[in-house]
């Protein structure tokens, strides 16, 4: 088993940052990829980015590509998300995920943490 807790969701005014953190715990030798998703009320759980654990390569949403930068301290067992330049679409439920892949589809992450809740405010 894989634990996940995320940190660093808060409020923020449109144009601010945020940087989200997930510790992530137990058997994280069986974490290939992790990732970062988010859920608006009313929307579905939506893609916005991932690492490959072992050798830090990344992939983006479209719709945070430039803005966002995910990454890794692996002598921390912790995956980061700096969230610049916020906007109000950004405001969700963030979640982080790990898995035994990589990649945009939520059903490859086995481990979810509970979620921490970012508001950008216009």
């Amino acid at each position: 088993q894989v634990q996940l807790v995320e940190s660093g969701g808060g409020l923020v005014q449109a144009g601010g940052s945020l940087r989200l953190s997930c510790a992530a715990s137990g058997r994280t030798d069986r974490s290939y990829g992790m990732g970062w998703f988010r859920q608006a009320p009313g929307k579905e759980r939506e893609f916005v980015a991932s690492i490959i654990w072992s050798g830090g390569n990344t992939y983006y949403a479209d719709s945070v590509k430039g803005r966002f930068t995910i990454s890794r301290d692996n002598a921390k067992n912790t995956m980061y998300l700096q969230m610049n330049s916020l906007k109000p679409e950004d405001t969700a439920v963030y979640y982080c995920a790990a898995g035994a892949s990589f990649g945009s589809y939520a059903g490859t992450y086995a481990y979810w943490g509970q979620g921490t809740q970012v508001t950008v405010s216009s």
